[in-house]
């Protein structure tokens, strides 16, 4: 059975209802994947409050801006004007943070991989860092308020809306669906990533 990293998106959570949901699943680590692990408004998730509250509860607390922040420095990894997750996953630092998983993986950790965003669909933590985790052969499980859906029905969300009809044969599309997903990751990479003007 292939070993499982949950990713939560914590505005769909008071902290309680978050607390909760990481012990239920057994979760010993959160990775905070954002690239500024603070908010004006969900203040209970800053990051030396979430740090305090988590130890309280036994969860080790780390932050992974450099190894899988939404936002990085080189600027060759922004070729079309936003972050390009392709190049990102090339980098060495992305490497390091696969590593630094699988090495607490074999410690026996659990780990949530955390950020904003409610729907993993418009998150970096998904179309990013969970590919690349399904791909390195995890099973990629994203919680949320209601409900929960693996890295695999984000595939087939990102298939359907990309290529609806892609079932209907076409004399003009030879790509296999592992083509066809593909290029849909790229384009909602295109509409998601972090662009360098925002700044």
């Amino acid at each position: 059975m292939k070993n499982i990293i949950y990713t939560v998106g914590y505005t769909s959570f008071s902290l309680e209802e978050f607390l909760r949901v990481l012990k239920e699943r057994g979760i010993g680590c959160v990775i905070d994947v954002r690239s500024v692990p603070r908010s004006s408004y969900y203040t209970d998730y800053n990051a030396e409050n979430l740090k305090e509250q988590l130890k309280e509860h036994g969860i080790l607390y780390r932050n992974y801006i450099r190894e899988f922040g939404a936002r990085q420095d080189d600027a060759s990894l922004y070729p079309n004007g936003y972050l390009d997750f392709e190049k990102f996953a090339a980098t060495e630092a992305f490497s390091e943070g696969m590593e630094k998983i699988d090495a607490g993986m074999a410690r026996g950790y659990t780990f949530a991989l955390m950020c904003a965003e409610k729907d993993p669909y418009n998150c970096h933590r998904c179309i990013l860092v969970g590919r690349r985790l399904k791909e390195h052969g995890y099973a990629v499980v994203h919680l949320e308020r209601e409900r929960t859906e693996t890295q695999e029905d984000i595939e087939g969300r990102l298939l359907e809306h990309y290529f609806p009809r892609r079932d209907q044969l076409s004399l003009f599309e030879t790509r296999t669906e592992e083509e066809l997903l593909a290029e849909a990751y790229r384009r909602r990479n295109a509409e998601i990533g972090y662009r360098i003007e925002e700044e």
